[in-house]
């Protein structure tokens, strides 16, 4: 089981081991040039590759996005079904770049709604980048937080009966959609809006929340320069107080300072 936050404290570093961020404002950014939603869209597409590359580069182990909830089918049919579209045609273009960068993809989400033939490009994709150790890129597609919890507790009470009435968190982790991954250090929403919107429900538990008004298609590596700069800026106390964070780090960098005095 990965580090949970709620049972063990996690060692924190300058760079987030795991961002997970919801892509708003795709729409309103279209608008405001006069352009059809679905351009925005597309300029969405072009920020993603963006972050995916400059994270790579940080050092950033998982890459989290929001793609389509399980409420967004609510929107106006010929915009699902565009989103839909955009997403099979970036299964089938972007394997292999993803491949070259060695970046392995992961879906998440409830993929009995996407449909048999999406259902198999994603699972196509997944199978040729499952060797990529540089960064996990997860996107969660006909996703929802409590979807994810619900559909957990139901698979592991479904393998293992005799936990009714005494499911731990323990038990249940691997069962989560992102039940590989640690917990997001960093959460990024853009657009302006400041809410998760049934988005990681269960993991989002301590992580960073960070809000931006920059709506997504202008999000670049500076915004996410920034992003990063207010996260170091962060005390990440899990349930402690400040004293005893301070406490830690001065205990830390002692250690280190005499292991250089050990190695001289």
């Amino acid at each position: 089981m990965r580090e949970s936050t709620t049972l063990t404290i996690p060692r924190v570093g300058d760079i987030p081991r795991h961002i997970a961020v919801i892509m708003d404002g795709n729409g309103r950014w279209a608008r405001v040039r006069g352009l059809p939603r679905m351009e925005g869209h597309r300029q969405g597409v072009e920020a993603v590759r963006r972050i995916v590359a400059a994270c790579a580069r940080k050092g950033v182990a998982f890459l989290t996005l929001f793609a389509f909830s399980s409420e967004n089918w609510r929107r106006p049919p010929e915009e699902v079904q565009f989103l839909l579209g955009l997403f099979r045609w970036l299964l089938q273009r972007e394997v292999e770049e993803l491949q070259r960068n060695e970046v392995r993809l992961r879906v998440i989400g409830d993929r009995g709604g996407l449909g048999e033939d999406l259902a198999i490009l994603v699972e196509t994709a997944e199978r040729q980048t499952a060797q990529g150790g540089r960064l996990t890129l997860t996107v969660a597609v006909n996703y929802g937080g409590r979807w994810d919890i619900l559909q957990a507790v139901n698979r592991c009470l479904q393998d293992h009966p005799e936990l009714a009435g005494r499911l731990s968190e323990r038990d249940l982790w691997p069962y989560l959609a992102l039940g590989d991954a640690p917990e997001p250090d960093l959460f990024i929403r853009t657009g302006g809006e400041q809410r998760i919107s049934n988005f990681l429900i269960w993991q989002l538990a301590y992580t960073e929340l960070f809000f931006t008004p920059r709506l997504w298609p202008d999000f670049d590596e500076a915004a996410l320069d920034e992003a990063l700069a207010w996260y170091r800026s962060r005390e990440r106390r899990f349930g402690r107080t400040s004293e005893q964070v301070h406490q830690e780090r001065s205990e830390r960098v002692a250690f280190r300072d005499n292991e250089r005095e050990g190695e001289l």
